[in-house]
């Protein structure tokens, strides 16, 4: 039995080749997509002698310029007939200049009277809207009023105290001064001896 032939087993088939990894061919440098039509942005729109990013909405771009807030820009865009949700740098220059128009005469244009900063004004008594430097011009003027003739707002002006009728205990420490916590008195420590 031990010299009997054994079965002969079938050989496994042969592993197949791999086929060569083909080397990378360099593509040949094509020229840019051409970008597509339309308007151009700018990064820089100059409105009200302010410099707005071009990337940001008109309406939130607007309130960048000193006296214009959101509501006032969404107001101006409207009246200017421009999408508030338009690029600043999309804008064609019609459109900035009629919304650049309707910011510095909003009355005249057609906004209510209480959307504009300056309401009855102190010398003219009319309505009108301050932007940048003549709004800041106007409030120094109108501190400098309160102080000569010593309203309480002026008063508080002149002390460096809040204005609009704040606490005071535990802030505005400016005016005071570093905090000092507890003082003991040079008695009381001899009296009562340290601490325990």
């Amino acid at each position: 039995m031990a010299n009997e032939p054994q079965p002969v087993k079938p050989a496994a088939p042969a592993p197949a080749a791999k086929a060569p990894v083909p080397a990378p061919v360099a593509k040949p440098a094509t020229p840019a997509a051409p970008k597509p039509a339309g308007p151009e942005l700018k990064h820089l729109v100059r409105i009200i002698n302010t410099d707005l990013d071009g990337k940001k909405a008109i309406a939130f771009a607007l309130a960048k310029i000193k006296g214009v807030g959101i509501p006032f820009a969404h107001a101006a865009c409207r009246m200017a007939k421009v999408d508030i949700n338009k690029k600043t740098g999309a804008l064609t220059d019609a459109e900035v200049k009629k919304v650049e128009e309707i910011i510095k005469d909003p009355i005249k244009a057609g906004l209510p009277r209480w959307l504009v900063n300056r309401r009855f004004d102190y010398e003219t008594g009319q309505d009108k809207h301050l932007l940048s430097g003549d709004l800041q011009f106007t409030i120094d003027n109108d501190i400098k009023i309160m102080k000569k003739i010593k309203t309480y707002k002026g008063v508080r002006h002149i002390l460096g105290q809040p204005v609009r009728g704040q606490r005071t205990r535990s802030n505005f420490r400016k005016n005071k001064g570093k905090v000092m916590g507890v003082r003991r008195s040079a008695s009381a420590k001899a009296a009562g001896g340290g601490t325990t």
